[in-house]
């Protein structure tokens, strides 16, 4: 994974407690932040799925690359 998408990552998995729980005051929200809660779900799961896609495109840039070379 890229570092800019772990960095990323690391803010959405540190968003989610702050949902429910108020930084400040440290007490459980009465109505809890869920836009931040589902945003940051689907954040997670955006990135996780751009990162295979982007490691099985350069895998398969790579295992082309391979194959090319045995042909000459």
């Amino acid at each position: 994974m890229d570092k800019y998408l772990t960095i990323i990552l690391i803010f959405m998995v540190v968003g989610i407690p702050i949902a429910f729980v108020s930084p400040t005051t440290g007490e459980i929200r009465d109505p809890p932040l869920l836009p931040l809660f589902y945003g940051s779900i689907g954040g997670i799961i955006v990135i996780l799925f751009y990162s295979g896609y982007k490691d099985k495109k350069e895998k398969q840039k790579a295992n082309a690359d391979r194959k090319r070379s045995k042909k000459k």
